[in-house]
């Protein structure tokens, strides 16, 4: 099992838990992106840079992917082609995408690129708050014990 992160998008906060997730439980964690980034050095963090484009780095992980692993990401479609593999899915919220919620995220997601495509609605969610971050260490902590619990 290997954590993925779609991280052009991902919020340097959430970055950071992973990181001293990947170090303390020794997990392979790999960053996607167009760009180039930071990471600390260590032997469970890397980084891929994909070139520019659209979806180029959701492709990346998705090709990548393997059955039970993890993909940190706020993308509802990347999701849905992870959770497709045999694939988990967290977003930067603490939220899981599941076979059961998957169907009805996209649905919403649809809805809300029409309007905002007709100009009805604009903006996007809100930042992300300390609830936020501490929901996701919260549900990152439980998975990585159940992996590691089935790991032994």
């Amino acid at each position: 099992m290997q954590i993925w992160v779609d991280a052009d998008a991902c919020p340097n906060v959430i970055k950071e838990i992973l990181f001293r997730a990947a170090e303390r439980l020794q997990i392979r964690t790999t960053l996607v992106a167009n760009q180039p980034l930071r990471i600390p050095p260590s032997l469970y963090i890397k980084t891929i840079q994909v070139p520019a484009g659209f979806d180029v780095a959701d492709n990346r992980i998705v090709q990548d992917l393997e059955a039970g692993d993890l993909v940190i990401t706020a993308d509802i479609p990347l999701a849905a082609e992870v959770i497709e593999k045999q694939g988990h899915a967290l977003n930067p919220r603490g939220q899981f995408y599941t076979p059961e919620n998957i169907r009805e995220r996209l649905r919403i997601r649809n809805a809300m690129e029409e309007m905002r495509s007709s100009g009805m609605v604009t903006g996007g969610p809100p930042a992300l708050n300390q609830s936020d971050r501490q929901a996701f260490a919260n549900q990152l902590d439980r998975f990585l014990t159940r992996y590691a619990q089935k790991k032994a």
